[in-house]
């Protein structure tokens, strides 16, 4: 008789290193055991050769209804799933649902709980006309962080909180522990950036990028941390495509604030020169992406321990919301769940980067960012066994291919990866086999700790 439900035995990449001839041993849902050599008998057992086995990646950062009757969770979780991601974030900012009361929280609970595949958290905001009032509400009901933004997508969905209501709701969240997330675009300059480009007639793919310069940016990070270190509330920057922002977010975590900082995939994969120009709107994602002297310099921020998390920003708009010839009149956003991982461990072997960073960027860190670390983010005794398999099987990708995704396109098609998903469990199950997903409902709301 075993003594363990499932062994899957490999290359076993921790946080804080990486184990040749490794294994891990699940019991009841839970890690029982990681270990070396000759692994122990289970009911289930699969000798997988020299396939990485990571902790389940935790998406810190998915749009799952930003479009309404578009993606929706039973798809972003079927992307996840497919992509070694066993727990997703999502945003507040819902198509006719801004989530910023406990009701629209519960409201949201029960919407995605019969159709996701993976597990989910969710992040919380405010009303602007109603201010931090219902901060201490959505805590109770069991977001994992707030989401703010310098910059106004749109007044009711995705508004611009203004400093002084910033500083407000950072000083309501901060007894909370929980952490205040904000978009880091400051509004009136990008405002100002934007008629430039309009007024000079530029409309190809150039015009985003000095729409949005790098000042836009630095400017918005700049209060953004500066809020948190008045307030003593753990401040995050929700993305960064400068390598000069993780520099900034560096100085205010020696200086002993929460300081923060995350890094898209887009900005570790995608460059402006080449993929924005052949991609045009399909690359339209804000902050945009920047050339390819950022990105190698974010690459030199992940080893230097600068970079806190990876995550999308996930978002499947639908095709003809991102291909209109005109720059800035495409949607921002791209869906990317599906290769987050594959792509990072792509990217880590191109650039020499010791692969534990996955475990640490896309688990560990973002479980303890969302204080649902006593579950989630490690292949440690106790933890739920959320696992994901990858197979050196170089495949060159096609979202539409590979039928995980409710849209066809994708800013990362035609790249080859070397290392793809092949397993994922969650909580000790298959959700994920090489081809097939889990049924709707195998996931579940998965909620903080509290203080």
């Amino acid at each position: 008789m075993s003594d363990f439900d499932l062994v899957l035995a490999g290359t076993v990449v921790l946080p804080d290193g990486v184990i040749k001839g490794g294994y891990v041993a699940v019991r009841d849902g839970k890690i029982a055991h990681v270990g070396t050599g000759t692994p122990p008998a289970a009911r289930e057992s699969h000798l997988l050769g020299d396939a990485l086995i990571l902790p389940g990646a935790i998406d810190a950062q998915v749009h799952s209804l930003s479009q309404k009757n578009q993606e929706d969770f039973i798809w972003s979780t079927r992307s996840a799933a497919a992509g070694g991601v066993t727990t997703i974030v999502d945003m507040p900012y819902d198509e006719d649902n801004l989530v910023c009361s406990a009701d629209a929280v519960r409201r949201k609970v029960d919407h995605a709980s019969p159709q996701a595949r993976v597990d989910f958290a969710l992040y919380g905001t405010i009303d602007p006309q109603e201010g931090p009032a219902r901060i201490l509400e959505q805590v109770e009901a069991g977001v994992a962080a707030f989401k703010f933004s310098t910059f106004g997508t749109d007044p009711k969905r995705f508004p611009r909180i203004p400093p002084a209501l910033l500083e407000e709701c950072f000083a309501a969240i901060a007894p909370t522990g929980l952490t205040a997330g904000v978009h880091n675009e400051d509004d009136e300059a990008v405002r100002a950036a934007i008629a430039k480009v309009k007024a000079a007639g530029i409309t190809d793919y150039r015009a985003h990028g000095m729409s949005r310069p790098p000042l836009t940016e630095l400017l918005a990070s700049l209060q953004i941390y500066e809020t948190g270190a008045q307030t003593g509330c753990p401040a995050h920057v929700v993305h960064c495509s400068l390598g000069r922002g993780y520099e900034i977010a560096r100085t205010y975590r020696d200086q002993g604030y929460a300081a923060t900082i995350e890094c898209c995939i887009h900005y570790l994969t995608l460059d402006e020169e080449n993929d924005v120009r052949r991609l045009v709107g399909k690359a339209k994602i804000n902050p945009p992406i920047r050339p390819r002297a950022e990105v190698e310099q974010i690459w030199k921020h992940v080893v230097a321990g600068n970079v806190t998390l990876v995550s999308t920003d996930h978002v499947s708009w639908s095709e003809d919301r991102k291909t209109n010839p005109d720059m800035l009149a495409n949607a921002s956003g791209a869906p990317g769940l599906e290769v987050m991982v594959p792509l990072f461990i792509k990217g880590a072997l191109e650039h020499d980067v010791p692969l534990h960073w996955a475990a640490r960027l896309m688990a560990e860190n973002p479980a303890r960012h969302f204080r649902i670390d006593h579950a989630k983010g490690a292949l440690t005794a106790d933890k739920d066994a959320d696992i994901a398999v990858l197979f050196n099987r170089p495949t060159i990708y096609d979202a539409a291919a590979s039928g995980h995704n409710v849209v066809g396109w994708s800013p990362y098609n035609g790249i080859e990866l070397p290392w793809v998903v092949g397993l994922t469990y969650l909580r000790g199950q298959q959700v994920f086999d090489g081809t097939k997903v889990a049924e709707p409902g195998t996931g579940h709301f998965v909620r903080p700790l509290p203080r």
